[in-house]
């Protein structure tokens, strides 16, 4: 029972509505965080981006980890790595805010706003811990860049520029992305938030660059479920929101083309990521 209460509690802070009608962009990233990940989530990253100094001997006290083995095996005695500088994981938010972000079915809120509440706990969540994070915001081309820190100044910076992204532009990853990745002086976490409406290939492609350059990347793949199920129970005309091409459609006629175009679509970037 006490683990059935638990997880109700769980799902009613992550519930988009409610976050929605709350409006302050701080205190949902507070709520969502301290809800229910205080305690739960240590960063896997700590010194993730340190970088090697030098060889030191090894003193009673330091941990046996530290000890570099293949040393040891060549000169019979016991080193340690010494690094420049040990700091926690580095992390980068990549928001997508193309026009077809602010698509919204029934009373659910756009697939922006969830995609902001996501990335505002995100933050929250970094700069509890001690970690780096930054942000980039784009369409078709990058809009705002901040460089990462773990400083409340940051994190409300960051807020600020959540708060008010506007849904606009296509979708057009790659190039915003090899870009983007020349800026990143350090490698760190890449965490994409998109709907992911562009060419799986070029999508692929794009994240590439920031493997090459020993990054980590995690893709958060933002979809209203309308999008899965095209359960849409009359005739419509749709808009596609990024080119304003428009087109009636009998949905029930051509449901079940949809939905095998769709998951195939899906099943692509899912295998390549």
């Amino acid at each position: 029972m006490p683990a059935t209460i638990h997880q109700q509690d769980y799902r009613r802070f992550l519930d988009p509505i409610v976050l929605a009608k709350i409006g302050n962009l701080e205190l949902i990233a507070r709520l969502v965080v301290e809800g229910f990940l205080v305690g739960l989530h240590k960063s896997p990253y700590h010194g993730f981006s340190v970088e090697f100094a030098e060889y030191r001997q090894y003193n009673p006290g330091d941990p046996p980890k530290s000890i570099d083995w293949k040393v040891f095996a060549r000169t019979d005695r016991f080193y340690v790595k010494e690094f420049e500088e040990e700091t926690n994981l580095r992390s980068y938010i990549l928001l997508d805010k193309s026009a077809s972000m602010g698509f919204a079915y029934g009373d659910r809120v756009s697939k922006l706003e969830y995609a902001r509440f996501f990335a505002a706990a995100l933050s929250f969540l970094m700069v509890k811990q001690k970690d780096a994070v930054g942000l980039l915001t784009f369409d078709e081309a990058p809009e705002r860049f901040i460089q990462s820190s773990m400083t409340k100044v940051q994190l409300m910076e960051l807020l600020k520029i959540l708060d008010r992204a506007q849904c606009s532009g296509k979708t057009k990853i790659a190039s915003t992305f090899v870009a983007l990745a020349e800026k990143l002086k350090r490698r760190g976490l890449v965490i994409l938030i998109s709907d992911l409406l562009d060419a799986p290939e070029s999508i692929v492609a794009s994240l590439k660059h920031f493997r090459h350059r020993k990054n980590e990347v995690i893709v958060f793949h933002i979809l209203d479920p309308m999008e899965l199920s095209f359960n849409f129970p009359k005739e419509a005309q749709f808009v596609d929101m990024e080119t304003h091409h428009r087109l009636p459609v009998q949905p029930w006629m051509v449901r079940d083309e949809y939905r095998n175009r769709a998951n195939e679509f899906f099943s692509i970037l899912k295998f390549r990521c």
